[in-house]
């Protein structure tokens, strides 16, 4: 595994513009899902962060939300914030500035939020300008490598105790590819930070 942060320019920029992870002066971590809803993964995801708990913010892909609605009002019942993740899931670096905008627009219209994530962390100084105005870009300070099919569900759970620290945006996925080891993993996370007297929010309630 490589780094867990994005490249120096983006926490350079962060966080007056791209945000990476949030100061904080209580004990707070930033937990995230990307990928959902996906009707096999996200409910277990609900059920572990409710017996902990815990709040999160999920990056939902709009076509997953136009397929499942219930499962996406499962998630804003729970209390938990959501966030834009394009509707098809683009790759900004292999897609055009206009089809780009107007796809993550496309997700805007099943839900409103100010939070955006790019797929894959990607995109390109004109897509970013061209949605800044209308979105807060969240990046993460930790990517816990849950998607990787070479790691372990050990090593996704080390990898995320090691380097979470408070106001630490952790990246998980709700998605089929990545349920074994979030299965193992995020229990073991939420607790290990509940028992040092950490809690877990959901970006828009911190980010001004």
């Amino acid at each position: 595994m490589s780094t867990v942060r994005p490249p120096f320019f983006f926490r350079w920029l962060s966080p007056k513009y791209i945000v990476c992870d949030l100061f904080v002066d209580e004990k707070v971590i930033f937990l995230t899902f990307d990928d959902g809803p996906t009707p096999e993964v996200t409910p277990e995801v609900l059920s572990i962060l409710k017996q902990y708990h815990a709040t999160a913010t999920f990056f939902v892909v709009g076509e997953n939300v136009k397929k499942y609605p219930d499962i996406f009002e499962m998630i804003k019942r729970d209390g938990h914030s959501v966030g834009n993740h394009s509707f098809h899931h683009l790759d900004g670096w292999k897609t055009s500035p206009g089809a780009y905008i107007e796809d993550v627009k496309h997700c805007s219209d099943y839900f409103g939020t100010r939070l955006f994530r790019p797929p894959y962390g990607r995109f390109t100084p004109t897509q970013y300008f061209l949605l800044r105005k209308d979105f807060h870009f969240i990046l993460w300070s930790v990517l816990t490598y849950d998607f990787n099919r070479k790691t372990t569900p050990q090593q996704c759970l080390q990898h995320a105790l090691d380097h979470t620290k408070r106001g630490s945006i952790v990246v998980f996925h709700d998605n089929l590819k990545s349920i074994e080891k979030v299965r193992f993993a995020l229990p073991t996370f939420l607790q290990h930070f509940i028992d040092l007297g950490y809690r877990f929010q959901g970006i828009d309630q911190y980010l001004k």
